[in-house]
C-alpha cells in the first residue's frame, strides 16, 4: 500500500520557498511516511531565513553547503550524493525531490531505475524534462492553493483555463478518451481507477486541483465528454465508477 511507502524527502533551499513546507509534507502523507527529510542550502545566506524558521517545527535536517566556486551550484551536488548514499542502503522505497531545477532529471532517472517510487514537486517554471523524470510530479502553487487567495475574483472563470505543464485541458480531453478506447469492455465501460492511473502514467504534472476540482470524477463529468456510472461493491463504504466516451 502507498501509505507503507518510506520516503526521503530531499529539498533544494535554493530553488524552493520556505512557505511551501507544510504542504509539501502533507502531500507526502497521501503516498507514505517521510523517514528522512533533508534541506540542502548554504545558511550562511541571509536568503533562506525563511526556511531556518520553519526547519525546527517539522524536524527538517539542513545540510550545509558553502558554494566553493562562482556560477557552480555546490547545494545541487551534495543532494544527488546523499540520494545515491540514500539509496544503497536500501532501507527506503522512494524519493520525493523538491525543486525545481532540471538539474535533476538525471536523478530522477537513475531513481526509478533503480525500482524506486519518485515524487516531484517544484514551482511551475520547472522545466518539463525533471516533471517527465518523475513517477509523479505537484505544483506548489497548487498544493498552496496559491491562485485561489491571489485571485478570487477569476476562480470561477480558471477552471476553464488552460494550464501550463503537459496535462493542458485540450490535451487531457484527447487522452482521456484513447484512454477509454483502449481499457474499455465490449460495452464501451472502464473503470475510473484504471484510467486515472494510466492518465498519471502519461501526465506526471497530472493533478485534478490544477483543474479546480478534489477528485476525479467530478473534472470528468466537467469534461462533458463522458457518460459516468457507479456500481455498488461488497463493501458499502466503497463504491466503483465507470465511464464511456459519449457519441
Amino acid at each position: 500500500m502507498e501509505k507503507d511507502r518510506k520516503i526521503a524527502v530531499l529539498i533544494d533551499a535554493d530553488n524552493v520557498s520556505g512557505k511551501y513546507i507544510k504542504y509539501i509534507l502533507d502531500e507526502i502523507s497521501n503516498h507514505g511516511t517521510p523517514t528522512v527529510k533533508r534541506i540542502y542550502g548554504d545558511w550562511t545566506k541571509p536568503d533562506l531565513g525563511s526556511w531556518k524558521a520553519v526547519l525546527l517545527d517539522y524536524s527538517i535536517t539542513p545540510i550545509q553547503q558553502y558554494g566553493y566556486t562562482s556560477g557552480k551550484n555546490a547545494t545541487d551536488a551534495a543532494l544527488i550524493i546523499d540520494a545515491m548514499d540514500i539509496l544503497y542502503s536500501n532501507n527506503l522505497d522512494g524519493f520525493c525531490i523538491v525543486s525545481s531545477d532540471s538539474d535533476f532529471t538525471r536523478l530522477a532517472s537513475r531513481l526509478r531505475e533503480a525500482g524506486m517510487f519518485v515524487i516531484g514537486m517544484g514551482e511551475r517554471k520547472t522545466p518539463k524534462p525533471f516533471i517527465s523524470a518523475c513517477e509523479m510530479f505537484k505544483y506548489l502553487e497548487v498544493l498552496a492553493k496559491v491562485d485561489e487567495v491571489s485571485n478570487t475574483s477569476s476562480t470561477k472563470a480558471d477552471k476553464n483555463k488552460e494550464k501550463s505543464g503537459f496535462a493542458d485541458r485540450n490535451g487531457l480531453l484527447r487522452t482521456i478518451k484513447t484512454i477509454v478506447d483502449d481499457c474499455s469492455n465490449e460495452d464501451g465501460w472502464a473503470y475510473l481507477g484504471e484510467v486515472g492511473t494510466r492518465i498519471n502514467k502519461r501526465y506526471p504534472d497530472f493533478d485534478v486541483r490544477n483543474y479546480g476540482h478534489s477528485k476525479l470524477t467530478p473534472l470528468i463529468l466537467s469534461l462533458k465528454a463522458f457518460d459516468v456510472q457507479s456500481q455498488k461493491t461488497s463493501n458499502p463504504r466503497v463504491t466503483r465508477y465507470y465511464i464511456k466516451n459519449q457519441g
